[in-house]
């Protein structure tokens, strides 16, 4: 569809309601062919390329000014073998789809922790998420790909065809084709799962962030550890006196048989004296869901991150003293943490780049008033810098805007990979037909 069209506007918006981009035209493709005479009309006429799956990229990269939209949001499909443990899901769904197929039979695999995230973009930059100790980032997960490259030709990815293309295409994010289909290895979990959330007074943050710090550290593997400087929106069963106050919350996900979870996550509510506690028993579904009211489509959004080897106690002061400034309750400070199963794959055994670390701390301005647009991107801009000193890197899916490209972010986002992704790209797309993609981490 054109400008001209009645749903342009519609067809235009994607999840971050601050991105308000205009392309020239717009295909929703209802198969692998389209993608293909999609690509091949980019080839001809050289337009700007963007590709949508699940438009769900803060950076608002689905969408592009003056250019091609290749929109794959109608390829949902989740076809699980049981069997096997696999799924093949489409470029265009959602993890709240692939949940939903793979735990009718029990089965899960690694994906992100807002069930409207689309799996393409998530999985291709990496994939951080609740099982990422146990079982890996989501791009560990994958066994093969279908792709879609600049010769128009569809390609297989996979260990043992087009190696280098697979090995770009964990981690380095677009630019390197259109994957129309993704195989994940599935792993059993759920259907229920257990989780310790507890919620700390804002003048405990400090303490509590310090403890919080050594237990996940030294938690199984089991566990995904998580830390929050938030304030709660409302949702069913929260006390009206705690909605939109400052608070410090503790996490932790049990990725194991939910009867097994009690005595390690019970540390969790020991960090100080908590003034609420959240922890229970869901369906993974549900636990996959929990945030979705928090983000809702059409909101602002501005995040970036760094990679931590360490938080030490300045850090910790630093973090905690911004959060108590941010412009908006709704913005946030999160810190998960990694080690486990996402070290036990070489640094260089794909294009991900952040193996070894131990942090990911993730700076969240999230707003609904434009007229927060400066203070909270600033917020956000501000804290990022300060902790830049202690930084291995930027995860690529928590990378600001696309309008932040040229300030070395590639560096920052595919480290020492920096130049085998380059070289892969030029050995996949020489005339640039991705080039407009290639320049965005």
């Amino acid at each position: 569809m054109g400008r001209d069209h009645s749903e342009y506007d519609h067809a235009r918006a994607v999840w971050n309601g601050l991105i308000d981009r205009h392309p020239e035209v717009m295909v929703r493709c209802a198969d692998i062919a389209d993608v293909i005479a999609c690509v091949e009309a980019a080839r001809t006429h050289r337009p700007p390329v963007s590709i949508r799956g699940g438009g769900h990229q803060v950076a608002g990269s689905a969408v592009c000014d003056d250019g091609l939209v290749i929109d794959l949001s109608e390829l949902r499909d989740v076809v699980v073998d049981p069997v096997a443990r696999t799924a093949r899901v489409q470029g265009g769904a959602r993890w709240a789809d692939v949940d939903a197929a793979t735990q009718a039979f029990g089965l899960a695999t690694p994906g992100g922790e807002v069930s409207e995230t689309g799996v393409a973009g998530l999985t291709l930059g990496g994939g951080l998420g609740l099982m990422q100790r146990t079982h890996g980032l989501s791009c560990d997960n994958l066994i093969s790909m279908t792709v879609v490259t600049a010769d128009g030709q569809v390609r297989r990815a996979s260990a043992d065809e087009n190696a280098d293309l697979f090995w770009a295409l964990r981690g380095a994010g677009r630019g390197l084709g259109v994957v129309t289909e993704f195989t994940f290895a599935l792993h059993p979990l759920g259907p229920d799962v257990a989780a310790a959330a507890f919620v700390y007074a804002p003048e405990e943050a400090g303490a509590v962030f310090r403890a919080w710090r050594r237990l996940a550290v030294e938690a199984p593997t089991t566990i995904a550890p998580q830390f929050a400087l938030w304030a709660l929106p409302p949702f069913p069963g929260l006390p009206d006196e705690i909605v939109g106050v400052p608070i410090a919350i503790a996490i932790g996900t049990y990725i194991g048989d939910a009867a097994d979870a009690a005595p390690v996550l019970e540390p969790f509510g020991a960090l100080g004296e908590p003034i609420l506690d959240l922890s229970g028993t869901s369906t993974w579904v549900e636990a996959q869901s929990q945030f979705d009211f928090a983000l809702p489509d059409g909101g602002r959004y501005y995040w970036k991150s760094h990679f931590m080897d360490d938080l030490d106690d300045e850090a910790i002061d630093l973090i905690v003293g911004h959060a108590a400034r941010r412009p908006d309750p709704n913005s946030a400070v999160f810190v998960r943490t990694l080690g486990g199963a996402v070290d036990r794959i070489g640094s260089d055994d794909t294009a991900f780049a952040h193996r070894g670390a131990r942090f990911n701390v993730s700076v969240d301005a999230i707003w609904r008033d434009p007229a927060l647009d400066d203070d909270s991107i600033a917020w956000a801009r501000g804290l990022w810098n300060a902790l830049e000193p202690g930084s291995r890197g930027m995860y690529l899916n928590f990378a600001g805007l696309d309008e932040e490209e040229g300030a070395g972010v590639s560096g920052l986002t595919l480290g020492a990979n920096e130049a085998r992704v380059r070289e892969v790209r030029r050995r996949y797309d020489p005339e640039g037909v991705f080039g407009s993609a290639a320049a965005r981490p």
